[in-house]
């Protein structure tokens, strides 16, 4: 962060840029604690500028696409799909990992959008990459708004599978799904994201 002068009441100083500097702590170590298709965990040594070692667990999952598909009534469509670890359904918006060799975002965002929501898009556009859980997992997640929506063939559309066989798919209205995220209906946080970054164009 570049900074001017501290700040004339509170503790900090006053920043003239929100890009912070490029660092990096090293890893003295590294163990492989699990591996799977999907993601691999690792416990880390990492050294401190003071020389301090310091144990970190690490979850580092294949990168990730979402999409925002906003139709012409300015409504975005929600997956309602089980989440195990939360215990429960949750709104989502259509979002899956890369896991096919040598393909872009966009390709494996429309692909997600095709799979989960039997939906084409002719129009994308990037809206944002977050990172969700940075305290202890190096995810990103590439976010995507699609419009001039059409129907997936009927030839054409995926068997869905697992969770993904009892989803359901809803149109809501963005401003009711910005209620939604300050209420607690919705609480995935690329969702919530993405309603805010639609929101606001």
């Amino acid at each position: 962060m570049s900074e001017s002068m501290v700040h004339p009441r509170l503790p900090g100083r006053l920043a003239t840029s929100l890009r912070p500097p490029e660092t990096h702590w090293p890893v003295a170590a590294s163990e492989v604690g699990f591996h799977n298709d999907y993601l691999t965990l690792t416990v880390d040594t990492i050294v401190a500028p003071d020389q301090g070692r310091h144990g970190r667990v690490v979850v580092r999952p294949k990168s990730a696409v979402a999409v925002a598909a906003v139709d012409e009534q300015r409504r975005i469509l929600l997956v309602e799909q089980y989440r195990h670890a939360q215990g429960g359904r949750l709104l989502e918006i259509p979002a899956g990992i890369m896991d096919v060799e040598g393909e872009s975002a966009q390709v494996a965002a429309a692909r997600e959008l095709a799979e989960e929501t039997d939906l084409l898009a002719d129009t994308w556009h990037e809206l944002l990459t977050l990172a969700p859980t940075v305290g202890y997992s190096t995810e990103r997640i590439t976010v995507f708004r699609a419009t001039d929506l059409r129907p997936v063939p009927d030839a054409d559309r995926t068997v869905r599978e697992a969770e993904e066989a009892d989803m359901a798919q809803w149109w809501v209205d963005v401003e009711e799904a910005v209620a939604a995220c300050f209420d607690g209906r919705i609480i995935d946080a690329k969702t919530i994201v993405a309603i805010l970054a639609v929101a606001r164009t």
